[in-house]
């Protein structure tokens, strides 16, 4: 089964659960998101690449900022995958991943895919994580807090 395939079946399941969430990824929304995170990255004086990523782990969004670092372009759709993928914010992860904890060395046999530091948020609609957010290009500290607006920007939106 491709990728593709895969998608179509998670977005059959979403629309028997009371609808899709196609809606919820609208573009002028998720501008709005950008917004908010791109004005948190202003006032920390930072630039980052802002990824907002479905529950079929598909980028709906991303947005570089001409200020951020190159390597964000990278980490940011990493840590919204990761957000998705573990059902929790990245900066949980870590805990869980380190020698002798229950899941540690998953970060290798992932390839490098999977994120353990702040930035990668998951977005939940009545209890269903419908999708991810990932920041990336500050300190761990100003990746979370700009995380956290896109987030809360998201929420506010999709009421």
């Amino acid at each position: 089964m491709n990728e593709e395939q895969i998608q179509a079946i998670i977005r059959e399941v979403l629309a028997k659960q009371g609808g899709s969430t196609m809606n919820l990824f609208d573009r002028h929304m998720m501008e709005k998101v950008i917004d908010a995170a791109v004005n948190r990255a202003d006032e920390l004086k930072v630039g980052v690449t802002i990824c907002i990523m479905d529950q079929a782990t598909t980028p709906q969004m991303m947005y570089h900022m001409p200020n951020a670092n190159l390597v964000s372009s990278t980490l940011a759709p990493k840590k919204a995958w990761s957000a998705i993928a573990m059902k929790e914010p990245t900066k949980d992860i870590s805990k869980d991943i380190q020698p002798g904890a229950p899941l540690y060395q998953m970060e290798t046999m992932l390839d490098g895919k999977l994120v353990s530091f702040p930035g990668g948020i998951p977005l939940v609609l009545n209890g269903t994580a419908i999708g991810a957010i990932g920041v990336s290009g500050g300190l761990i500290e100003e990746d979370q807090s700009i995380c956290e607006a896109a987030v809360a920007a998201f929420l506010k939106e999709s009421k």
